[in-house]
């Protein structure tokens, strides 16, 4: 990968989330753009190691109170307005046309979330019909799991996860980006994977948000890797899978995304 300085910050971009710096820490932060594929990966002065393990869901989601207003509040979105009702229409319909055209007979699919957030991803396919387990690293946002979006959930970095059987499909919503090795994350998952298990996968579209300058969200602190159309294609066949389907859209909260699904290759 041939990297050049693309962007550079002397500052918080104003969508970003400010997170506590070490005191006489300045601000500095840069994203290098890759010359043949147009990914783009960030450089950072300070430690981000410990980011997701307090930081993150602290100044970003606030106390159980603030997590279950945010939950709500999402929840309550016009299905026009909302990235989510129009995500897990997609996921649900292609998933299930998918094994359909392969002649799977039909059961109540599994599903894997990781990284789950809010949790609203999971409690609205748990709706549609699929059984849920999300993971998180954060046993805040799992407590909030079970007792507010009422979805199985368990505290697990995906790469050791254990004894918690296969599944249909696993997804990815949003979390790779935040990883400093996500092929090997991504890689990671066959194993938990049903025999014609489908992988979903979403990321931040730094190739269709350069349109509108440096200060989108898609560029903020956090986002190791922002993708273009190639590099997800790459990081799909680095992990070892196929890529299935692909596509880029710009979402109702104007973010600007690509997504798509793989499979293993073992699975012809």
């Amino acid at each position: 990968m041939k990297l050049s300085v693309h962007f550079v910050y002397d500052e918080p971009p104003p969508l970003e989330t400010r997170f506590p710096l070490a005191v006489g820490q300045r601000y500095r932060r840069e994203m290098h753009r890759c010359d043949q594929c147009g990914h783009y990966l960030e450089w950072y002065e300070a430690d981000q190691s410990k980011l997701y393990e307090g930081q993150y869901v602290s100044s970003t989601y606030g106390d159980a109170f603030e997590l279950r207003q945010k939950f709500e509040k999402i929840n309550a979105l016009p299905p026009e307005r909302s990235d989510n009702v129009g995500r897990v229409q997609y996921v649900d319909t292609f998933s299930k046309e998918y094994w359909r055209a392969r002649g799977r007979i039909q059961h109540r699919p599994r599903l894997l979330d990781v990284g789950a957030g809010l949790g609203v991803f999971p409690y609205r396919m748990k709706h549609a019909g699929w059984e849920c387990l999300a993971t998180d690293l954060d046993k805040r946002l799992v407590t909030h799991h079970r007792d507010v979006a009422g979805v199985d959930s368990i505290v697990a970095d995906i790469r050791n996860v254990k004894d918690v059987g296969k599944f249909d499909l696993i997804t990815f919503n949003k979390v790779l980006e935040h990883i400093e090795d996500p092929v090997s994350v991504l890689a990671c998952v066959e194993t938990l994977l049903m025999p014609d298990g489908l992988v979903y996968i979403e990321l931040p579209d730094g190739e269709s948000a350069e349109v509108d300058g440096k200060e989108r969200e898609e560029y903020l602190l956090g986002h190791i890797h922002v993708f273009s159309l190639a590099s997800y294609a790459l990081l799909v066949q680095r992990a070892g899978m196929h890529l299935v389907c692909c596509e880029r859209l710009q979402e109702p909260s104007t973010k600007y995304t690509v997504r798509g699904f793989a499979r293993p290759k073992k699975d012809k």
